[in-house]
């Protein structure tokens, strides 16, 4: 089973380093899906995820179905990234 990586963006200039990022860092293992919350989605599953995980801030990115501490209160950086199992093998 894959690793869920679920990123929320705006596609603005804090959210899009942090989206190349991830993409940089996931590997085979990672399935990476990113929610654009400016175009959302035809499904509104974006914004049903958005609250199902209490997102505040963007960006913001839950791994397997949590949203990472780093969202809650400070700054998304590689290394909180990697600590919660981006690109490492499962």
């Amino acid at each position: 089973m894959k690793r869920q990586v679920e990123v929320f963006t705006a596609n603005c200039p804090v959210c899009d380093p942090v989206v190349k990022m991830i993409e940089e860092l996931a590997c085979d293992e990672c399935e990476v899906t990113t929610y654009d919350l400016v175009k959302q989605c035809d499904d509104k599953t974006c914004l049903t995820k958005m609250n199902e995980y209490g997102v505040n801030k963007i960006p913001a990115v839950a791994v397997n179905g949590k949203l990472l501490e780093c969202c809650k209160d400070s700054a998304i950086s590689k290394e909180k990234l990697i600590e919660a199992g981006i690109g490492q093998s499962l």
